[in-house]
């Protein structure tokens, strides 16, 4: 007898599975979905009360306004995520979350209110150029809006399913969004501490193995390594073939169990940046529906500049 693995999931994560794998969207007024595909973007992208942000950059090879110039989702906005202002350099530490100011005007600048459907997308060349499009969806979560979808596959995804395209710039009227900061999804570096001594939640690390091993130290990093008790999920399991397009639930079960990662609980994702950790974020808590999850917004650029914070380099190089 066949055995129905569906039995054994949770029943938040068997429909996130089914709407997954029928490509299906949300009816506009609907509570947002994290995922949308790329026909309902298709049918939805010019409506009212709905906002689409293409947010390609160098980040992944995703492009730039010249590419979004050549080609984009009918009705889209263009954000540039590495330099529109989503992220910003604190304190020494690079990629850090915007002032809630800055973000306040980025946002209402695009023609986005605080009760718009934003759906965002990147290009959806890698793991990378999609962590572009969670941490956009991150910051919109932390900053208390819980409208916005991510079109799962990217602009690439988009072209292959040879839907509608429009060339040259498009604008939305400008208008007023007001944060309502959320912190339950932002984890500071005295929580990551108190996690470290404490155990009270579960830290995964992000980043390519290499990284977390110590064998490789990115430029942005003082020191070599992971934060001590971490465990390692690279950013390359969470899409399909380190592609654009988001897994499957059960797939991310089987993933995660070998990973040593629960699914439930406690858990602070980090990388270097939090640009990968909104990617394994956006995993455990939209996909898996786990809703105590954090990001470490300075992650390993941060810890590792801090000498009274320990680095395991599970890895000596001579």
């Amino acid at each position: 007898m066949k055995r129905d693995f569906r039995l054994t999931l949770p029943a938040a994560v068997i429909a996130a599975a089914a709407l997954i794998g029928a490509g299906c969207g949300i009816a506009l007024g609907a509570a947002a979905l994290p995922l949308v595909s790329p026909q309902w973007v298709a049918r939805n992208s010019c409506k009212p009360g709905v906002a689409v942000i293409d947010v390609r950059s160098p980040v992944g090879g995703g492009g730039n306004y010249y590419t979004y110039l050549a080609g984009h989702v009918p009705c889209a906005v263009y954000s540039n995520y590495k330099t529109a202002g989503w992220r910003v350099k604190k304190d020494g530490v690079v990629g850090m979350m915007a002032p809630v100011a800055q973000l306040e005007k980025l946002i209402g600048g695009l023609g986005i209110g605080n009760h718009t459907h934003v759906v965002i997308y990147s290009a959806g060349t890698n793991a990378l150029d999609t962590g572009s499009a969670t941490r956009v969806f991150w910051t919109f979560k932390v900053l208390g809006d819980n409208d916005v979808s991510i079109m799962n596959g990217g602009y690439a995804a988009y072209v292959k399913a040879k839907l509608p395209i429009r060339r040259g710039k498009y604008t939305r009227s400008a208008k007023t969004f007001v944060a309502h900061l959320d912190p339950a999804y932002l984890a500071t570096e005295a929580q990551v501490e108190k996690a470290v001594k404490t155990h009270d939640a579960v830290l995964v690390d992000n980043r390519p193995t290499d990284q977390f091993l110590g064998v490789v130290k990115p430029p942005m990093d003082k020191r070599a390594g992971a934060i001590p008790g971490a465990r390692s999920l690279p950013q390359g399991w969470l899409t399909v073939n380190d592609g654009g397009t988001f897994r499957s639930p059960k797939q991310y079960l089987a993933l995660y169990r070998y990973a040593g990662v629960p699914t439930t609980g406690p858990q602070i994702t980090y990388c270097n940046t939090g640009h990968w950790a909104s990617l394994g974020w956006f995993v455990s808590s939209q996909i898996l529906k786990n809703k105590d999850v954090k990001v470490y917004d300075g992650s390993m650029a941060q810890w590792s500049r801090n000498p009274k914070l320990p680095v395991l380099a599970r890895v000596k190089i001579p």
